[in-house]
């Protein structure tokens, strides 16, 4: 069984056990035998003195770019510092009477999961106010395959807190390797160690792991949604339900205008070996079409060890808007971090003029968009930060 980087810091009485210690984490942080990581630690005697919670909120419910308040934890008593509303950060204020950083969030593995970029501001303020970090590392559950990472890398230029510096849409990185990956390059001097977890193999997806399933946010409920997500999260900037306010949130793309059975043949013929299509219909409780039947496709990627996630969603878009070109509309998406919702593709993709690959005939589309997700170089530029 894998054991979480938490678990291995249980293990053991580190010299700062007693020292003042602020907790970055949210209640999908758990042990492997599933105690909340902040509960486990404060009951084997670690002096935690604060929590910082990401987007979504320490209770992991928060709807998504909702910005969320400071609180307090009713399962330990602890003050909650959010880190998804008037600010992103914790502040000099914050950190006066902490003498570490603790940072235990469960990663998904794509980009624009913003939890990579709150661990991105605690490895600035750590090195801003000279305060150790220590990451309890946790396996990367749609596996650390680096031939599975998937582009387009993004554009300096289109950075935001869905992604603020240059990594590809699905990184096959943990959260520990990719704080060292940039602590080195982008040269932040934050003294930075990392708690691997242990029983780890690179090429192992979430439900090899033994452990059940725990949802990191309201709308990754499942482990489907959660390796379908790097390529469907991109029917946010489109007018296309990514199933938000269903079960089957990521799993599923659909609008009241479409034809279900001709988007499910259609997406058979083009899409490569290891996706189940079907048609299917359901009705969101939120977003777009709330309280609206939509018809569309249900999926399930039943080869995950070579599906390439990525490249599947943007070949959907093309095969929607090619459908429906009348009706398929280009979306804003607003959020706490982006209030216009303006220019959300090329916040996903990570490239400059995203919709005007949509504008190219199919056989130039998808020779573009397999140069674009193609990420030969990623592994070798991360090969001396990788822990596993």
């Amino acid at each position: 069984m894998v054991q979480f980087g938490v678990d291995i810091l249980l293990q053991q009485s580190p010299s700062w056990k007693k020292a003042a210690i602020g907790l970055v984490t949210n209640h999908a942080a758990t042990t492997h035998a599933l105690q909340p990581s902040r509960q486990a630690l404060l009951e084997a005697g670690f002096n935690i003195r604060v929590l910082f919670s990401p987007e979504h909120g320490l209770d992991v419910s928060g709807a998504d770019g909702q910005a969320m308040q400071d609180g307090r934890d009713p399962l330990t008593g602890l003050p909650v510092i959010s880190l998804y509303g008037p600010k992103l950060a914790p502040s000099e204020e914050d950190l006066a009477g902490i003498d570490i950083l603790l940072f235990d969030i469960p990663d998904i593995g794509a980009r624009f999961y913003t939890y990579l970029w709150t661990l991105s501001h605690i490895i600035e303020a750590s090195a801003h106010f000279q305060k150790p970090l220590v990451i309890l590392d946790r396996p990367n559950p749609v596996s650390g395959n680096m031939y599975l990472a998937e582009g387009p890398m993004l554009a300096p230029d289109n950075a935001s807190f869905i992604g603020r510096w240059p990594v590809p849409v699905r990184h096959s990185c943990t959260l520990g390797e990719l704080a060292l990956y940039f602590n080195a390059t982008r040269k932040l001097s934050a003294f930075i160690e990392v708690v691997a977890c242990k029983g780890w193999d690179r090429n192992s997806f979430q439900p090899d792991w033994g452990i059940p399933f725990v949802p990191t946010s309201p709308a990754i409920q499942d482990f489907q949604s959660m390796l379908l997500y790097p390529g469907l999260c991109m029917l946010e900037a489109t007018n296309i339900s990514e199933g938000r306010g269903t079960h089957h949130a990521f799993r599923v793309a659909g609008a009241p205008w479409i034809n279900g059975p001709v988007l499910a043949n259609g997406l058979k013929e083009m899409s490569e070996e290891g996706l189940s299509v079907q048609a299917t219909e359901f009705i969101p409780s939120e977003g777009k079409y709330a309280s609206k039947r939509c018809y569309g496709v249900k999926m399930e990627i039943t080869a995950p060890g070579h599906f390439q996630t990525v490249w599947s969603g943007l070949l959907l878009i093309k095969l929607i808007q090619s459908l429906y070109p009348k009706e398929f509309a280009w979306a804003p998406y607003p959020t706490h971090v982006n209030p216009s919702g303006k220019g959300h593709l090329d916040k996903l993709t990570g490239l400059r003029n995203s919709e005007n690959l949509f504008t190219l005939p199919l056989p130039a589309f998808l020779a573009a968009i397999t140069k674009h997700t193609r990420v030969d170089d990623w592994k070798a530029a991360t090969a001396a930060y990788l822990l596993y």
